[in-house]
């Protein structure tokens, strides 16, 4: 599995495109400004991939800034946890929020997970060697994408290098955060963490 990485947005959000062979799978699309949508294009036509599933850890606006354009350029929704689509819906309430004075388009989604046990959950159009965590806290429906064989974690804004998401926006709980971070920690230590924001770390490096 390659993980491919690009900061974009005011926000500098972690977009990221991870492959296996051909088949590629872009998680937050973040990509607000036609420069950066035309990097992660370039990048995707360059490499030969083709896009398979569009995916958001959460529904915070700053992951979603090029969803429209995504969901346009290859064809599909956003795949995100049911509890974050009525949030996504409401982008433009989110806009308002951070004083943004700007339209919000909408663009389609859909469901991600179809749970197959307390936490691990699976779709056809995703590796089947991924498991979807559950995390709640920083939104109610925070997901973490892990690939076991790999030692592969996207963490979205749960976990950071050296910190963790915020609790303080609507839908956050810190009970919630804790718990979710508590279960991340029981992960392998070297299992490598590429977070919605900031460094990449480990799983050893923030246990400590």
């Amino acid at each position: 599995m390659k993980v491919k990485s690009f900061v974009f947005g005011p926000f500098a959000t972690n977009c990221y495109v991870l492959s296996e062979g051909s088949e590629a799978w872009v998680i937050d699309p973040a990509c607000r400004a036609e420069v950066e949508q035309q990097t992660l294009l370039r990048y995707i036509e360059t490499e030969r991939l083709e896009v398979k599933a569009l995916v958001a850890t959460h529904g915070h606006l700053d992951h979603l800034w090029g969803a429209a354009w995504a969901c346009r350029q290859w064809g599909m929704p956003v795949l995100m946890h049911e509890a974050d689509i009525p949030m996504a819906q409401a982008m433009q309430e989110q806009y308002n929020l951070f004083g943004i004075r700007a339209k919000a388009e909408p663009f389609p989604i859909a469901n991600l997970q179809t749970i197959t046990d307390n936490r691990k959950s699976s779709i056809s159009n995703l590796p089947s060697s991924m498991s979807v965590l559950p995390t709640p806290g920083h939104t109610p429906g925070s997901v973490c994408l892990y690939w076991e064989k790999e030692g592969i974690l996207l963490s979205g804004d749960t976990l950071f290098c050296m910190g963790y998401g915020r609790t303080d926006l609507p839908g956050g709980d810190t009970a919630e955060l804790i718990a979710s971070i508590e279960y991340l920690f029981a992960l392998p230590s070297a299992t490598r963490v590429f977070p919605g924001h900031g460094d990449f770390t480990t799983i050893g490096a923030e246990r400590r």
